[in-house]
C-alpha cells in the first residue's frame, strides 16, 4: 500500500512540475539576449581587448571553449573568476542601400556592435589574463574590445495568437528599422533589427513594436522601380499595360491607402536613441526601410 502511494505521490510531483512548466511565461533564449548586438552613439571604452589566444600560431580566431588573452591583469583589478563580454564594431562592407537614406541615417544613430560572446578569466599575470570563452555568437579574435559582463533582462514574451495584421495605428511614437543584425535585406522570425527609437524616447526593455509597411512611398527599395505599388511613372507605363500588370486612374500613395501590417518583436536592448528588436512573429518578410511603432 505504502508503495502505491508513494508512486501516487511520484506521478502528482511530476504533473505539478509539468503543468509549471507550461503556464511559465515564454522568454526570449540566451542567445537572443546576449548576442543581438546594438546601435550605438555612446563612446565606448577600448583600452581592454583582446591580445590573442592559445595555438595561435595555426588560427586568428577563437570559439567556444578556447582561451584567449586580455591586455589587463591583477595590476589592473583584474582576478580569477571576473567575467567579461566581447564585442566588435562593424560596418556593411557591400556599402549598398537597400532603401533611400539607409546610410545617412544610420551614420547619425552611431556605430554598430556586434556581440562575440562572453569569456571567463581563469589565471591572472600581473598585466595580462587568460580567459575562457564561455559562451560564442561568433567567433572573437584580436582586437576585439572587452567589457565588464553585466547581465541582461530576460523580458517574457507574449502568448501566441494575440497578433493583429490589420492593426489600427497605435498613436504611439513611430520610427523604421534602420539596419539588422548582420546587415541582412530581408528578416523574419528569431532575427534582431535595429530602430531610431531609444531610452530617451522612452523605450524600455521589454516594450514591443509592431512593424509596418507603407505602399507607394516614392522612395521604394533597391529591386522596386517609383511607385511600383500602383503605376509607374513615365515611359515605363507603357512597359506595365503591355505585360498587363495595369494600373489605376487616379493618383494613389502612401497616405490614402491602408498600410500593411507586418508582424512584431519584443525590445531587447536600448541605448540613447536606439532600440535592438528581437522579430517575435511575422506574417512575411520584413525589409529595412521598414516601418516601426510602439504598441
Amino acid at each position: 500500500m505504502r508503495g502505491k502511494i508513494v508512486f501516487a505521490g511520484l506521478i502528482l510531483a511530476l504533473t505539478g512540475v509539468g503543468a509549471a512548466a507550461q503556464n511559465a511565461p515564454r522568454v526570449p533564449t540566451a542567445d537572443d539576449i546576449y548576442c543581438p548586438g546594438m546601435v550605438s552613439s555612446e563612446n565606448v571604452p577600448r583600452d581592454t581587448y583582446l591580445i590573442t589566444g592559445e595555438g595561435s600560431d595555426t588560427k586568428v580566431t577563437f570559439q567556444e571553449g578556447d582561451y584567449v588573452y586580455i591586455n589587463k591583469g591583477s595590476s589592473q583589478g583584474v582576478k580569477v573568476g571576473d567575467e567579461f563580454s566581447v564585442i566588435r564594431s562593424v560596418f556593411n562592407w557591400t556599402e549598398t542601400d537597400w532603401w533611400q537614406w539607409e546610410s545617412r541615417i544610420l551614420s547619425k544613430l552611431g556605430t554598430v556592435w556586434e556581440d562575440e560572446g562572453r569569456v571567463r578569466v581563469v589565471v591572472t599575470q600581473s598585466n595580462v589574463s587568460i580567459a575562457q570563452i564561455e559562451h560564442s555568437c561568433s567567433y572573437m579574435q584580436r582586437g576585439d574590445i572587452v567589457q565588464r559582463f553585466i547581465p541582461r533582462p530576460a523580458p517574457p514574451l507574449k502568448e501566441n495568437g494575440h497578433f493583429d495584421r490589420f492593426a489600427p495605428p497605435s498613436g504611439k511614437p513611430a520610427a523604421m528599422v534602420i539596419a539588422t543584425k548582420g546587415f541582412h535585406a530581408e528578416v523574419g522570425n528569431g532575427d534582431s533589427i535595429y530602430v531610431n527609437l531609444g531610452a530617451t524616447q522612452g523605450v524600455k526593455v521589454g516594450d514591443y513594436f509592431r512593424i509596418f509597411r507603407y505602399n507607394g512611398t516614392q522612395h521604394e527599395r533597391a529591386y522596386q522601380t517609383r511607385r511600383f505599388a500602383f503605376n509607374a511613372d513615365g515611359d515605363d507605363i507603357i512597359y506595365f499595360r503591355q505585360y498587363g500588370y495595369g494600373s489605376v486612374p487616379l493618383s494613389y500613395k502612401w497616405d490614402n491607402v491602408p498600410r500593411e501590417v507586418l508582424g512584431e518583436g519584443i525590445v531587447t536592448r536600448t541605448t540613447p536613441n536606439s532600440s535592438t528588436v528581437l522579430v517575435t512573429y511575422t506574417l512575411r518578410e520584413c525589409y529595412t526601410g521598414d516601418y516601426v511603432e510602439v504598441e
